[in-house]
Parts: C-alpha cells; structure tokens; sequence
C-alpha cells in the first residue's frame, strides 16, 4: 500500500474508534477482517498510526485546528510512518484511496510548534485531568506528559526459576536486547521506529520455555518491594492474569506458599497455563469472588499484595485510547474500589506482616491520597519507606521517586523509563 492509502486506513480506524467507541485492537482486526490484500507490513504500519495518532491526541488536534480522525492521522503521519512533511502532503492527493488534498490549514498544522500549545495539550493530557496531573509533578508536567506520549519499550521479566538474565540476552541479541536499568531481572527491547513492529516476543522458543514473561520493569520493581522470599506466606489479592504472582514466586524460589486470588474469576483465567509455562509449584489459585474461602485464610500472611483496581493512567503509552475515555466518574469508582481492597488485605496481614499498595496510576488521589487515609484510619499499621523495602530486596540503588517523597515510590517514564506505578510498603506493628 501506498502512504497515502495506509493514512486513509488509519482515518477509518480512528473514526471507528472515536465516533463508535470502539476498542483500538477490535477496530484495528475489524479493518484487517475487511481488507484482506493489506500485507503484515500494512497492518503494522497502520496501526502503529493509529497508536501514535492518540498517544498525541490533544498537541495534534491543537496543531491542526482539528480533533478528527482525519486531521489526527495527517499529523501523526510524518513521525509513525518515517516520512518527511513534503512526502506526507504529496501522498495526500485523492489518487489510489488516499485522503483528498490537505487545505492550508492542515498544511500548516503539520509544521506548527507544539510548544505555542497550552499546557496540557502539549503534554497530551486531558483537559479535566490537567489540575491534579499539573499538582502531582509541578513544573515537570508537561515533560512527563509528553514522556507518556511515547512508544513503549518492550520489557521482560527474567523467570529466575529457569533462566539467568545473560541466558535471555544471549537468546533475544537479534532484537537488540539489553538490561534494564534498574530491576535486576529486566531485559529491555527498544521500541519500534517509524512503521517498524515490536516483534512477536511470544513466539520465540525462550518464551516458549519458561525463561521470560512480558513485564513492564515497573511491575518488576512493585514486586521486588514487596519483601517476598524463602518460607513466606504471600498472597496476591488482585492477581488477574498473573504476572505479579509469578514474579513472587520467583522471588520466593518455589517455597513457603503463594496464593493467588481476584474478585473476577475470568481475570485469572492465563494464570493457569502461565503457571505451568513458568515451572511454578508454590501457587494456589483460589476460586475467583469466593470471599468465603478467602476469609478462612485469617491474618496468616507475611506479605499481601494488593495490585488495586485503577484507572490504569499509568498504562497510557501502550492504551493511549483509554487516557481519553476516562471520566471523573470511573476514577470515583476505581477509588472506592481501591477502599475496599486495602481494608479487605488488611485483614489477612499478620502482625509484622505487609500490606503492599500497588497501583498502575500516577494519580495523586488514586496514590498517596488512598495510603494517607488508610493510615489515618489504622493505626496499626505504619509506612516503610521506599528505601529501606529496597535495600531489603538486595538490589542497587533505586531512582528517587518522581513526586520527591521517600515514604512511597512513583514511576513514571520521564523519570525512570517504566510505566506509572506507585507502589508503598505498609508493615503492620508486631
């Protein structure tokens, strides 16, 4: 396919997705389903389009004077598909299914500085959530908004229960892998440029194997922090499909016991295979939403985790479409959500014991503001600082938290190329 036919392809896409709210993946297979002669390169390039078009939603729109599908692909164009501004605007010219030709204004959009946009469109944030992400990081928040807007590397976790970090770098030296810089067991694929894919990481025989599992180094980091190990009782309260679980139980080197439980059954439904793929035998999963039989385990655990529901804001790079379908009422309902698990882990928190707060956010409200009112209403329990919980997991020196506090830990990509996460370590008086 031509330029211009490929950018024609991501307007019907992204139309799919704005104007009938459909989910990038489905609206991007609904597209392939349709156009069966569009090559694999085709369907990459497209898509990768699509993805860059919504990570900068809000600074193209500005640029272009337009939040439309078709003005959100012509500017996405130059960057996502390698090309030059003259090559993109000659592309356009109505011949061979690509886009009618651009007017002045959209040809001035293509070269207009981003840096005369406001501030939140500049750092691509929405303009409701502005406030609180502008508090969170001060003067920083339109680098890390812009740092959000980014193609994601592709991380791994090392399974450390059947492979070495130099075993997997030697396995994946054909993508350019290398360390990551700050877990121990990472191992990072840069990411794509131009209309280039990640690759299927899947599909390699080390993954196969057991030696790997896709994990963002800031998940890595939560569960390093946790203070799992050797002999401990663990459980992980919102275990999903289970990459969490498995990272303890690496930890742990297949001892003590590891349980894994979440509220929705059909979110552990991977864990299982996943499980077996990794060679883990200290896990028991228990029956999703049975409450019953999660009650009967009592205060026993040495560690709980709690990966809380969230609104996901810390994901944007690789879901930008959900940075602009999050609403101020779903973040209300992740906080409730957020409420409740906290109170239910603490519950099962022996004396001495861990409660870990995990989110994938970089919310304030969904973050410290939630550990602050934990703490507020128990005081038995206290905050371990970010530190301290680190030196414990035996690891080099861990990166200041983005928001400056030493009491919990902010990731962000601007600060330390990860995912948002927010991960704080409540110990429980003995």
């Amino acid at each position: 396919m031509r330029a211009g036919a490929r950018i024609a392809a991501a307007i019907e896409v992204l139309d799919a997705i704005l104007t009938r709210y459909q989910p990038v993946a489905i609206a991007l297979t609904d597209w392939g389903k349709t156009h069966r002669f569009a090559g694999s390169g085709d369907r990459n390039a497209i898509g990768g389009l699509v993805y860059d078009a919504l990570r900068h939603r809000a600074s193209l729109a500005w640029a272009l004077g337009a939040d439309t599908p078709r003005a959100l692909a012509i500017g996405a164009a130059p960057s996502a598909l390698g090309l030059s501004t003259e090559v993109v605007i000659a592309a356009c010219d109505g011949a061979d299914h690509s886009p009618g030709p651009l007017s002045d204004e959209e040809r001035l959009g293509l070269t207009r500085d981003r840096a005369d946009a406001p501030a939140c469109a500049q750092a691509d944030i929405p303009e409701w959530l502005w406030p609180a992400f502008s508090s969170q990081f001060g003067e920083n928040a339109v680098a890390e908004g812009q740092a959000m807007a980014k193609r994601a590397p592709a991380d791994l976790r090392v399974n450390t229960l059947k492979a070495t970090p130099e075993k997997v770098l030697k396995a994946l030296t054909s993508f350019g892998a290398v360390a990551c810089p700050i877990s121990p067991i990472g191992v990072r694929i840069a990411p794509p440029e131009g209309a280039q894919r990640t690759p299927n990481l899947q599909a390699e025989a080390a993954f196969q194997a057991g030696w790997f599992e896709i994990q963002d180094e800031g998940s890595q980091i939560a569960a390093l922090l946790a203070g799992a190990g050797s002999r401990k009782q663990v459980l992980d309260l919102c275990a999903g499909a289970g990459g969490k679980t498995l990272a303890l139980a690496a930890v742990m080197q297949n001892t003590g016991q590891l349980y894994a439980y979440d509220a929705n059954r059909l979110q552990l439904k991977p864990i299982f295979d996943r499980i077996k793929r990794a060679g883990v035998r200290n896990v028991q999963v228990l029956r999703g939403g049975d409450e019953a039989a999660l009650t009967a385990l009592g205060p026993r655990f040495d560690v709980v985790l709690c990966d809380a529901p969230c609104t996901g804001s810390g994901t944007w790079r690789r879901r930008p479409d959900a940075k602009w379908r999050l609403k101020p009422d779903a973040l209300a309902a992740r906080m409730a959500e957020q409420r409740s698990v906290l109170a239910r882990g603490a519950t099962l928190v022996k004396r001495g014991g861990r409660l870990v707060y995990v989110t994938c956010s970089i919310l304030p409200e969904e973050n410290t503001g939630q550990v602050a009112e934990f703490l507020a209403a128990n005081s038995e329990f206290r905050i371990i600082p970010t530190a301290e919980a680190w030196a414990a997991a035996g690891s080099a020196e861990l990166p200041p938290s983005a928001d400056g506090r030493s009491d919990s830990l902010l990731l962000t990509p601007a600060r330390h190329g990860t995912d948002g996460f927010f991960v704080a370590v409540l110990e429980r008086a003995s």
